[in-house]
């Protein structure tokens, strides 16, 4: 296990009822910018709820924020921050909603150009506007961390960045304001989970036992609530335990001190860039090439993986693996997610083109040893599809 520093501020509020708890997390002179997105909040309760809870607070609204946030949408809400010296910022939404606050907060008092946040990966802001957040959709882990992936539509690119400075200072996560998500949200947070702690853990053995057994923990934890979930909306145990193993998916827990992956991301961010797939559906598409690519890379992981968490003890280690891997599959599958590019309407040339613009953005050594070159990327999504 390696050296680490571990720091995570964000309170979290869990339950029924915690939308209240807006009312002593948020100063009275508190200038609040509320983020959201299509309007369903305002369908489902949930904006009703904040609202009372912020009481007399002076508010103001942007909605609009789409799935795969984009610059040119959130620069509009960064302007009525700057125009009204907004001073906090509540997200109240999915992933995306709070992956948008966490921009907004970054660029508001920015110098020079806020795109290069993204595009220059910038980690220390001289000063962010602080987060507090109202999750409706369990997926991202954007809840309890620092990072955000941004899109800008109008130059078909989709680029993240990581800054302590955007953690929520709290987020709140009452598992009754989900019941009225639709299955495909559904589906989509559960792999997005699912692929999250993927990233964290199938690398190669680093003597982290608790890591290791807190990961499988929570990608059993996904296989067995995820169907039950999708088939009952209102069983608020199994909406509680999928919201939660998503916030721990990726609140940093199960990834201190161990390697990271995240290849699948990178490659994942491209195809939704391209093609305007789902997030979720492109970790789908790319992940489980890319293991049979890795596999010896992997090895150690996979058997691991293999045993642990599907219980395959038995057999060449080699047909285990294959195993392994053609239950990730299924897994994905089972939850709708399709796992092909031809799924998609994707032909195999993307792959040449996902290749050439990782290459142009500098990152020509993805995964855990950075041995994910662009070449092998092209073989991973021509595997894929």
């Amino acid at each position: 296990m390696e050296n680490f520093t571990f720091h995570n501020p964000t309170r979290i509020h869990f339950g029924r009822g915690q939308i209240a708890s807006l009312r002593q997390e948020l100063p009275a002179d508190a200038r609040i910018l509320l983020l959201a997105g299509g309007g369903s909040i305002r369908q489902n309760g949930v904006y009703d709820q904040v609202v009372k809870a912020l009481g007399a607070r002076t508010v103001f609204e942007f909605f609009g924020v789409e799935a795969n946030p984009d610059f040119d949408t959130l620069m509009r809400a960064v302007e009525i921050c700057r125009r009204e010296q907004v001073s906090w910022i509540l997200p109240v939404g999915g992933g995306s909603v709070l992956d948008g606050a966490k921009f907004v907060a970054a660029a508001v008092h920015f110098p020079g150009d806020p795109w290069n946040i993204l595009a220059k990966r910038v980690r220390q802001l001289a000063h962010a506007l602080p987060i507090g957040a109202v999750l409706t959709l369990p997926a991202t882990g954007s809840e309890s961390n620092g990072a955000a992936v941004i899109s800008r539509r109008r130059t078909r690119e989709k680029l993240a960045f990581i800054s302590p400075d955007v953690y929520p200072r709290f987020s709140i996560l009452d598992p009754e304001t989900t019941f009225s998500l639709p299955p495909r949200q559904i589906a989509n947070g559960i792999g997005d989970a699912f692929t999250h702690v993927i990233e964290q853990y199938l690398t190669y053995p680093a003597d982290a036992a608790i890591q290791d057994r807190f990961a499988e923990g929570v990608m059993l934890t996904l296989m067995e609530v995820g169907p039950k979930t999708l088939a009952n909306p209102a069983d608020y145990d199994a909406r509680a335990n999928l919201v939660w193993a998503a916030t721990c998916a990726l609140n940093g827990w199960i990834g201190v001190g161990v390697p990271q992956d995240w290849a699948t991301h990178m490659i994942g961010h491209e195809l939704t860039a391209l093609h305007e797939i789902d997030h979720a559906r492109t970790l789908a598409i790319v992940l489980p090439s890319l293991l049979q690519v890795q596999r010896d890379a992997k090895r150690g992981k996979l058997l691991q993986y293999a045993e642990r968490v599907w219980g395959l003890r038995e057999g060449p280690p080699a047909t285990r693996i294959d195993a392994a891997i053609a239950k990730t599959r299924a897994f994905y599958e089972s939850l709708g997610l399709k796992t092909r590019l031809s799924d998609y309407n994707v032909g195999p040339d993307t792959a040449a083109e996902v290749a050439r613009r990782l290459k142009a953005r500098g990152m020509v050594k993805l995964g855990e040893r950075g041995d994910i070159t662009p070449e092998k990327v092209e073989e991973i999504l021509r595997a894929a599809a």
